[in-house]
């Protein structure tokens, strides 16, 4: 017999697996109410959650269960299931395919269809399927920030010294970080030696590039006194400027300056007229301030 007989025969006694493609969405959160902030969940934002509602035919299928949105969860792991059948989802992980939402929204599956308590397997690549669109009641994100991770455990966990030991390490790597009231998808951060204000833009890209640009050639793409663009970053088909801000300045005082801004930017938006000149240079430089996000 032929070696290409003998694998071919070897490969139809332990069951060959199917080979799943692969397939790469640019922006994963299209058409979700507020694909801004899930940019920002998944891009900028250290700690925090909230709630999820499922599709009633999920929930006539598995039960009501209740399903906890968390940017990151122990390990970066997919997602946990807790004995009083809570659901944790993480946005922030390790494996992942091209197509976010789907990643997600099997992660989810998964952990419908694992015993409350139980261990959640996720393949790292889930091939075609219901994505997050699919799953939930589409609806704004009712985000609770945290200042570390111990919405991760269940009452008492924490009195064992290797989970508090693990829950330090993490709690460790959590920089300060306050959602701004003036705008969706705000958030200020204190990195060290830093503070930023970084938002997650709404509009299109050549849209929201063409608004900032002309702000550019206006002179009026800070935040004031002592604030610096520092330039933008693409996440999941969305734009997201930077703004470096001096130390010290506690989040709340750039409530005023983010809103009016987003006014400046909002007529910036609604301008028909093509770019000028000034624009067109303004433009080209905001094209070489891209900054890489992690």
């Amino acid at each position: 017999m032929s070696k290409r007989r003998k694998n071919q025969r070897a490969g139809e006694a332990t069951g060959k697996r199917e080979k799943v493609r692969d397939v790469f969405v640019p922006r994963p959160f299209e058409g979700l109410t507020d694909e801004p902030e899930w940019i920002a969940l998944r891009e900028l934002v250290p700690a925090a959650s909230a709630p999820l509602r499922l599709t009633p035919e999920l929930v006539e299928e598995y039960g009501d269960r209740p399903v906890i949105l968390a940017t990151v969860l122990p390990m970066a792991a997919p997602a946990m299931t807790k004995p009083d059948g809570r659901i944790l989802i993480g946005l922030q992980r390790h494996q992942q395919s091209g197509d976010v939402s789907r990643d997600i929204a099997d992660a989810l599956l998964c952990a419908l269809r694992t015993e409350p308590g139980g261990q959640v397997t996720v393949p790292p690549l889930p091939g075609p399927g219901p994505r997050l669109q699919d799953v939930l009641v589409d609806g704004p994100l009712e985000i609770s920030m945290h200042d570390g991770f111990e919405f991760w455990l269940d009452p008492g966990a924490a009195d064992d010294p290797n989970v508090q030991a693990s829950l330090d390490r993490a709690n460790s790597a959590v920089y300060p970080t306050v959602k701004l009231t003036a705008a969706r998808a705000a958030y200020w951060c204190q990195v060290p030696e830093k503070a930023h204000v970084r938002w997650v833009l709404p509009e299109d890209e050549d849209v929201a590039l063409d608004a900032l640009s002309r702000l550019g050639a206006a002179g009026a793409l800070t935040l004031g006194d002592d604030t610096k663009f520092a330039g933008m970053f693409r996440a999941h088909g969305r734009l997201a400027p930077v703004w470096d801000l001096p130390e010290g300045t506690p989040a709340a005082d750039w409530e005023g300056p983010v809103a009016d801004f987003g006014k400046r930017y909002a007529e910036a938006v609604a301008d028909p007229e093509p770019l000028d000149a000034a624009g067109r240079r303004s433009r080209q430089g905001l094209l070489g301030r891209q900054l890489t996000l992690r």
